[in-house]
């Protein structure tokens, strides 16, 4: 690899360090049951909160709370996967780079 290509490797490479930080603090949002539960994650699908309208809570009826939760958390997972490979999707030209989504 001559010194341009390396350069260039050095500069994608800082590129997607920083595309990585600024998806650690970003957030996105969803929520199942008309708002009933909430929840956020970061762009690196981390958890950040679940928010759950009391409401919601019936001890009657614990399965319907835990599909409402189950659908906010794969909705907010999908939407912060969504955001990660918009991200660096810029960076890559599209080209899938193992670990980085």
């Amino acid at each position: 690899m001559n010194s341009f290509n390396l350069r260039q490797a050095q500069e994608l490479q800082a590129k997607l360090v920083k595309a990585q930080e600024e998806l650690a603090e970003a957030t996105v949002e969803a929520s199942s049951g008309g708002g009933a539960v909430k929840v956020t994650v970061t762009g690196q699908q981390k958890i950040l909160s679940i928010k759950i309208a009391p409401e919601a809570i019936n001890p009657d009826d614990a399965e319907l709370l835990e599909d409402l939760v189950l659908t906010a958390v794969s909705e907010a997972i999908a939407k912060s996967q969504e955001l990660a490979a918009q991200r660096l999707g810029k960076l890559t030209g599209g080209f899938k780079i193992p670990g980085l989504t």
